[in-house]
């Protein structure tokens, strides 16, 4: 482990994230005297509604539904590999389980009670 210290402080990490969370620093709490002024709340839901433009608010909900689409693709992804999955345990199990049929003995067949009776 290296000596060097971090570039970050987390005071430091924890106001970047808020400004990547908040970028307009909209509903700022406000800093009591004497204290350096508040970070932005996190996350601010108020900035997706922050524009009464239609076409902003048209560009939004594209990207919105090309986060969605991307979001439903990564969904079906995964219960697709979930099911492979399933499937390659089902395959295994079989596998083993004939592998080990043939070591145990196989039961005699029993006679009839036709045949017994004659």
């Amino acid at each position: 482990m290296s000596d060097k210290p971090s570039p970050f402080t987390p005071q430091q990490a924890l106001e970047f994230m808020q400004k990547m969370w908040n970028p307009f620093g909209l509903l700022m709490p406000p800093s009591a005297p004497g204290m350096a002024p508040a970070a932005p709340p996190f996350p601010n839901p108020l900035t997706m509604f922050a524009t009464l433009d239609p076409t902003e608010i048209d560009k939004k909900i594209g990207e919105l539904r090309v986060i969605e689409n991307w979001l439903t693709m990564s969904l079906n992804f995964m219960q697709m590999s979930i099911k492979t999955l399933e499937l390659q345990k089902a395959s295994l199990e079989a596998l083993r389980a004939g592998a080990a049929a043939p070591a145990e003995p196989a039961p005699t067949p029993k006679k009839s009670r036709a045949k017994e009776s004659e």
